[in-house]
């Protein structure tokens, strides 16, 4: 594939300032020349997100994202290079260019949006027909009104094997793009392959992404016949891991809360009722990329499952998901009914409402839940609950939080309240001493080059790597240093395939009198996280001396170092039988 032209990025950079790229993500603030702000990649509560306007480019010291605009448009919009590109030159008014670089992919995703959006239209079509009838009246059933039903665009899949896909081959799509939209299955049991809708006799929801593109479907039979929902599969378009329902809708009314239901019938259920801030996750439980989507519109989550054990459980580990990118949590209990839909058919909305005012933090949920599997009047009870509520608060480090719970259990229970805290302190020490030792070891595996995926090999050899990303980024840097030791290195003598590959891209660009920014060496050859380390060496030059000397330096380790690598590699392919058993015992002993 050809490559987007230098002059074509360089313009697009130029159009598209990163401030203003990222400010719709993250919340800057001026440091020096320079802004700061909490990453979008990764929970944080000092910011550690830094960008710089001068090299129109971004670092997190926290978790090493790094790169420029389009790096950072692939990453928060998890799309492909070309995408990003594409997204860039529409946001600035640019035309792409007509030939030069491969569009195929984004013109599958296109087709792809289109025919979910056909398919939509059809779904709804046959709810308002005759042939719809029985599903119109299940919605009507539910206490769904008109105006909601239209608002969520919900459809019936007729009871038939091939309704959608004869409608979308009439509209152009193969039998395969259909399958690979997964609005369709094929089956192989004849010498012919033979296709099939996906969706047949279920009530249709579509899910629709925060751009208000149809990505997915969710389907529910009419009875209670199993299974009871089906819902789309990963495509190019959508990520079960990522897709949340109704977020379209909720990002825009939430004051910075975001209520978190089971399923999508309970969202509809809330949005008609006035809750407009309500989500659930699409067929599987809520993932940390969900939770980290979530935190961009914001502050606080109220979870409300379903009271059952399922939804417990499912209570349990959204708090944790939800609490490990930063996110406050709230928990609402139900009572006189099992879900949310329920609770709003018997009671109304006010009643809703009040459950919402009494809902419980994380730590209140979890002693709650301690206090029901505990008798407290027996004595075996109140000791393995109190153990239970030191475990709990142990884990938090609100000293303030510590003091109120403690203290109100005290009180309830006629505990001392000071034998309480000694043994919460005692088991704050253990996580606190757990938590330092998990983070050294993930800084020695950092340092020694064990946690590097893009590059590793530098695990292996870190003089030589070190030395190796000290020219590189020297070169980025002062690319005029190259005339001075182009016959001293070349790209055989790095040890690493990563930096190899990064040498010849940039000795390439200074040959040719070409930029060397990292816009234009991270093409769409480079993934996200190789970008992250490309940056990461740029950062590298904040601390170097920019000197000649310094190259050369670099120069003569990195072929030392090489030297001992291929010694290393002859010795022990020379090494006969007798003599390799012998380094092998000397080993041992």
């Amino acid at each position: 594939m050809a490559r987007i032209s230098d002059e074509f990025i360089e313009q697009l950079r130029m159009n598209n300032d990163i401030v203003s790229v990222i400010s719709p993500y993250v919340d800057l603030r001026r440091r020096g020349k320079n802004l700061i702000g909490l990453c979008p990649f990764h929970n944080e509560k000092t910011p550690s997100f830094t960008v710089y306007p001068d090299t129109q480019s971004f670092y997190c010291f926290g978790c090493g994202a790094g790169g420029e605009i389009i790096s950072f448009v692939r990453r928060i919009e998890n799309i492909d290079y070309i995408e990003a590109v594409k997204s860039l030159a529409d946001r600035s008014g640019m035309p792409m260019p007509e030939d030069g670089y491969d569009d195929s992919l984004i013109i599958k995703r296109k087709r792809v949006y289109e025919m979910n959006k056909e398919a939509a239209k059809f779904f709804h079509q046959t709810l308002m027909s005759e042939e719809g009838k029985v599903a119109l009246e299940y919605y009507l059933s539910r206490g769904y009104t008109m105006s909601t039903i239209r608002k969520f665009g919900l459809g019936y899949a007729p009871d038939s094997w091939d309704s959608l896909l004869r409608h979308l081959r009439k509209l152009g799509y193969s039998n395969e793009e259909v399958y690979e939209a997964d609005l369709a299955k094929k089956s192989t049991k004849t010498d012919k392959t033979s296709y099939y809708d996906n969706f047949r006799n279920r009530v249709m929801v579509p899910i629709i992404d925060v751009r208000g593109r149809v990505v997915a479907f969710g389907g529910r039979v009419l009875d209670d016949s199993k299974p009871k929902y089906v819902n789309s599969s990963d495509t190019l378009v959508y990520k079960k891991s990522l897709g949340v329902f109704s977020l379209n809708n909720a990002k825009n009314s939430n004051d910075g809360q975001l209520m978190v239901v089971e399923g999508y019938m309970d969202v509809i259920a809330l949005y008609q009722a006035g809750f407009t801030n309500t989500v659930a996750a699409l067929g599987t439980a809520f993932t940390p990329e969900m939770a980290k989507l979530l935190s961009r519109y914001a502050d606080e989550i109220l979870l409300c499952f379903d009271n059952d054990e399922a939804g417990r459980k499912a209570t349990e580990r959204a708090i944790q998901v939800f609490g490990s990118v930063g996110l406050k949590v709230k928990v609402i209990k139900m009572t006189g009914g099992k879900d949310p839909d329920e609770i709003l058919k018997k009671y109304g909305p006010e009643k809703f409402r009040s459950f919402i005012t009494g809902a419980a933090n994380d730590i209140e949920y979890k002693i709650i839940e301690e206090k029901n599997k505990y008798d407290i009047e027996s004595s075996d009870g109140k000791l393995n609950f109190i153990k239970a509520v030191a475990q709990i608060l142990s884990e938090t480090d609100d000293i303030i939080a510590k003091d109120v719970y403690a203290t109100k259990i005290c009180n309830e229970l006629s505990f001392s309240k000071e034998a309480l805290m000694s043994q919460i302190e005692s088991l704050s020490k253990k996580r606190n001493f757990r938590k330092r030792t998990d983070k050294f070891r993930e800084i020695q595996k950092e340092i020694s080059g064990l946690n590097n995926k893009v590059n590793p090999q530098k695990s292996k050899n870190l003089r030589g790597t070190n030395a190796e990303e000290t020219l590189l980024s020297s070169l980025m840097r002062n690319p005029d240093f190259w005339v001075k030791v182009k016959g001293e290195i070349s790209a055989e003598d790095f040890i690493t395939d990563f930096n190899r590959r990064l040498f010849q891209i940039i000795t390439e660009r200074i040959d040719k009198g070409a930029n060397i920014d990292l816009s234009l060496i991270a093409d769409s050859t480079f993934s996200v996280e190789e970008i992250d380390a490309v940056k990461s060496i740029e950062m590298k030059s904040e601390n170097l001396n920019h000197s000649v000397k310094e190259c050369r330096d670099c120069i003569k380790v990195i072929k030392e170092e090489k030297e001992k690598s291929v010694k290393t590699d002859m010795n022990f392919s020379e090494m006969g039988d007798d003599e390799f058993m012998k380094l092998f015992k000397r080993s041992k002993d």
